[in-house]
């Protein structure tokens, strides 16, 4: 097993080793039937995502913020020239304009920050990434309970775990496995920008934690009869805690409260 290098731990650095998953990772960042146009690569490393995704798209940037592993990207990718390596943290590019995605092996320590930088890109389609499985399963609700950030985003964005890899599979080997995180910017978002702003004040006054439960949360704010009618047309129990209601009831919540 490697050995992690100082500069590899402070920079959360587990590079992808395992071939057959850079492959399978690639196919599901830049599917065949969804053209990538522009695709923005986190973390290029030494280039183990780089060359199989280079292959599904027009134009990659690959950005990669130790200098170290910058001239070899270039080297190795000089003679591909729909690939540019920009040296450089990631968090600090601009967004570009034009639809584009975004993939990469993430380091773990840096995954909320990319994930900010991407909702925030009004230009991103989707971002594909390798995260801790921790982290992937709270996003997507694998584990039976919803985040505030999920929930939040949820009329513009779609969540998926689209699978797990085993920590085996990178070098040096981090503590954990890693999940394939999508999320995809919907072509129809689920409210306009109106039914969109008051979605995010009911659910960040319900996540708000104010009265101890989600009911006495939302009382806050609206009349108890319209909470109860609410959480009947959402067939949902008054005791239920915030994280246990998916995306779909906060919905009917909000259809209900908002009409």
């Amino acid at each position: 097993m490697a050995r992690p290098t100082a500069t590899s731990r402070a920079l959360s650095q587990n590079f992808l080793a395992d071939r057959a998953t850079a492959e399978r990772f690639a196919r599901l960042a830049a599917p065949q039937d969804r053209p990538v146009p522009l695709l923005l690569e986190v973390g290029a490393g030494k280039g183990a995502l780089t060359g199989p995704l280079a292959r599904r798209c027009r134009e990659l940037r690959a950005y990669e913020i130790d200098p170290r592993l910058v001239s070899v990207l270039r080297g190795r990718f000089s003679g591909t020239p729909q690939v540019r390596v920009v040296g450089g943290d990631f968090l600090a590019a601009h967004p570009p304009r034009t639809p584009f995605s975004v993939a990469g092996n993430v380091p773990f320590s840096r995954t909320a920050a990319v994930v900010d930088w991407c909702l925030r890109a009004p230009a991103l389609t989707d971002a594909t990434l390798l995260t801790q499985l921790e982290y992937a399963r709270k996003r997507t609700g694998d584990y039976g309970s919803w985040t505030l950030l999920t929930v939040r985003t949820w009329p513009r964005y779609e969540w998926r775990l689209l699978g797990r890899v085993g920590r085996r599979s990178f070098r040096p080997v981090p503590r954990v496995d890693a999940g394939v995180l999508r999320m995809e910017r919907r072509d129809n978002p689920l409210l306009d920008a109106a039914g969109y702003r008051s979605w995010r004040r009911l659910v960040e006054l319900g996540f708000s934690g104010t009265g101890g439960s989600l009911h006495a949360s939302l009382r806050r704010a609206h009349p108890r009869r319209r909470v109860d009618a609410a959480f009947r047309a959402a067939r949902l129990d008054p005791g239920v805690l915030v994280g246990e209601v998916a995306p779909e009831r906060w919905l009917r919540l909000h259809e209900e409260l908002t009409s």
